[in-house]
């Protein structure tokens, strides 16, 4: 059974920028999104061959798409939306969707992953509607995406090569430009092709007896050679990376030292994290109705209602099977969740299946080892979300809050949760500070909370819950507690 989706709900194709990286990073989050709608890409001047054998390696030029899907499990809804998000992906990376279609399977055929009966139907529909690429809603073996591409004539990409499309386009930064180029090799170093056996280069000496004169070539095939620059390429970048990562420890090592709670932005793409973090802070960075806008994490100062002060980090948005190679060389920027006392996970209500998006955060979640760290769900676009969306999700999340980061709807009370749950004030003291420690006093309402405060002749005289390392400085000063 196939069924098909209107290509018209879709939207026009993105837009992306193509200037120098340094000159982008310097840019606001207004003029990095104007930046990005600079140059659009122009379809119909592509001079790519007819026979897609003779191709080693392909720029992954997305104009006019067929999108495919197995369906092998949950309602034929939950296919069509994975579907629909294939769709907005594909938008993302600039390509203008013409069709969309799904084939009922109880599991992927291993040779063309649609079975050869329903290949040839879709070389008959990318024939009438003149695509020149498929995108399979799944991750394809290399064999798979070889037949496919054999039947269809035209290029054949899984959704597993768009989203790294997607991420490449849109990384600005030297650590994320890195970690993507790492897992684009990841993903390529596997599904290397040669240019057949007329351009490959046969072993030296006796081990080409028998060929003749004409057969004895440098020592390594074209393939083996590229493999081998591939991989020298990744332990470069792995080594840069970890070098990033002290950098990125050193900042963290400091905010722990300074008793700074931290508290990360986690969610699906495109549920609002970046608009929260300006709601919550104000920190300007890119909001962009676009999957994946945010790929290199920001962090920025925040303080509670009640004075505390803590870090806000927003992170990489993620997506139903994230490819793992993302998950790896994103490691060290997911460390900002992993590292966090509290996760904001942040919820789109006004999605189709916003359940089906948090099981897929957390899933993510457990695979970095960040299951354990308390969260509040934070239930966005409240303004165009259905009402009863929103209380079937507070019936299965009852530690959560409905907000609109647009309108600013619930957000002093998604405020004063987080105040509630900070963690690291594990001390409560009583103490009369003098007046000529008064840096106690400020850090006492900078990183701890202040129950009571009290004026005396002598001093202060503090009521308060703060981290154990302040608590030590203040043992000098404690007083006894009353009784009752």
């Amino acid at each position: 059974m196939t069924q098909s989706f209107s290509a018209d709900q879709t939207r026009n194709p993105n837009e992306f920028d193509v200037r120098d990286a340094d000159e982008r990073e310097t840019m606001t989050g207004e003029l990095d999104l104007e930046d990005r709608r600079a140059l659009r890409r122009v379809a119909g001047l592509s001079t790519e061959l007819t026979d897609i054998t003779e191709v080693e390696y392909r720029a992954l030029r997305l104009e006019r798409v067929v999108l495919v899907g197995v369906w092998t499990e949950g309602t034929a809804e939950m296919a069509e939306n994975s579907l629909r998000e294939l769709a907005l992906l594909a938008e993302t990376a600039g390509s203008q969707v013409l069709e969309g279609l799904i084939q009922r399977r109880s599991r992927p055929d291993p040779a063309t992953y649609i079975g050869s009966g329903k290949a040839a139907e879709l070389r008959d529909i990318v024939i009438a509607t003149g695509a020149d690429t498929v995108i399979c809603d799944g991750e394809l073996t290399p064999s798979q995406l070889r037949h496919l591409e054999e039947t269809v004539q035209v290029k054949v990409i899984d959704r597993t090569a768009l989203i790294l499309d997607i991420f490449a386009q849109h990384a600005k930064s030297r650590e994320g430009k890195a970690q993507v180029e790492l897992a684009q090799l990841e993903y390529l170093l596997p599904r290397l092709r040669g240019w057949g056996g007329n351009l490959s280069r046969q072993v030296g000496g006796r081990a080409a007896g028998g060929i003749g004169i004409g057969g004895r070539g440098p020592g390594e095939t074209k393939i083996e050679l590229d493999r081998r620059r591939i991989r020298a390429r990744m332990a470069k970048l792995r080594r840069q990376l970890a070098e990033m990562a002290r950098a990125r420890d050193t900042k963290r090592g400091e905010r722990r030292r300074h008793s700074v709670p931290a508290v990360a932005i986690a969610g699906y793409t495109n549920a609002g994290k970046s608009s929260l973090l300006n709601r919550l802070t104000g920190a300007g960075v890119l909001v962009e109705d676009a999957l994946f806008a945010t790929l290199d994490p920001t962090v920025r100062r925040a303080v509670t209602p009640g004075g505390r002060v803590y870090t806000l980090a927003d992170t990489v948005g993620f997506v139903r099977h994230l490819p793992h190679q993302l998950v790896e060389a994103f490691r060290s920027t997911l460390e900002e969740v992993t590292d966090a006392g509290l996760i904001l996970h942040v919820v789109d209500g006004s999605d189709a299946d916003p359940e089906a998006q948090i099981d897929a955060v957390r899933e993510v979640l457990r695979e970095i080892g960040a299951d354990g760290i308390p969260e509040i769900v934070v239930i966005n676009k409240a303004d165009a979300a259905d009402d009863l969306t929103i209380a079937r999700l507070r019936r299965r999340e009852p530690h959560s809050v409905v907000v609109s980061a647009r309108t600013g709807y619930g957000i002093e009370e998604l405020r004063a949760a987080i105040e509630a749950d900070l963690p690291g004030l594990e001390s409560e003291v009583r103490a009369l500070v003098p007046y000529d420690r008064g840096d106690l006093v400020a850090q006492v309402h900078e990183r701890g909370e202040v129950l009571k405060q009290e004026h005396l002749a002598e001093g202060t005289m503090l009521h308060a819950r703060v981290p154990s390392s302040l608590a030590g400085e203040l043992s000098a000063y404690e007083v006894a507690v009353p009784s009752a």
